[in-house]
Parts: structure tokens; sequence; C-alpha cells
């Protein structure tokens, strides 16, 4: 039952990555579908087939798509909020990458402490 529960909910992610792509498409960048597939490297039709949740894109045309789009590949797989990874790129640009390293080891020994609690 556990499998049939995980293949529901892959199908599930793979309808809606599809609908994200479509709305990508229509809303933001105003191509169609032929338009769109050429940039990114497939055909019109397996295109259509993404957007109806029943095809993957590979990496090279999520990478492609990420560019064009300008949303995250977060966003676009799994509908992660673009606005939170730009902000704390933003947030952290401020910092040095020796300070960024020291406060991910005092992250990791607070995560610990809190898990012992």
């Amino acid at each position: 039952m556990s499998k049939n529960i995980d293949k529901e909910a892959e199908k599930q992610e793979q309808i809606a990555r599809g609908q994200r792509i479509k709305e990508i498409r229509e809303n933001e960048l105003r191509l169609n579908k032929t338009d769109l597939a050429k940039k990114i490297g497939i055909s019109s039709q397996f295109l259509g087939l993404v957007e109806e949740g029943r095809g993957n894109l590979v990496y090279r045309s999520i990478k492609l798509l990420r560019d064009l789009s300008g949303h995250s590949s977060d966003y676009i797989l799994y509908g992660l909020d673009d606005n939170v990874i730009a902000e704390t790129k933003e947030c952290l640009e401020e910092y040095t990458e020796d300070e960024l390293i020291e406060a991910i080891k005092i992250l990791k020994h607070l995560s610990l402490f809190l898990r012992n609690l």
C-alpha cells in the first residue's frame, strides 16, 4: 500500500510541475508550446505531455527554462518560493565566506543541542 501512496504522490507532483511550467509559459513568457519547446530543446508534443503531467523534463531543459524564466529550479520542480531563495542570497551577500562557514558550524551545534533536549 505504501508504494501505491508513493506513486500517487509522485504523480500529483508531476501534474503540479506541469501546471507550473504551463503557467510560466503562458502567463510570464507569453510563448506558445512550439516556441518554448524550441528554446528548451524539446518537441512541442513532448512539452504538451509535460504540461499535462505525463512527462518530465531532463536536466538540460530545466536549466534552459530556469535561465529563460528567471525562476529557480526549485520552483520549477517543486514549487518552492523563489522569493525566499532570493531574499536569503541577498541577506548572505554581506558576509564573508569564513563568517558563513562559522555560522553553519554554529547552526549544526544548535540543531544537535535542540535535538537532544
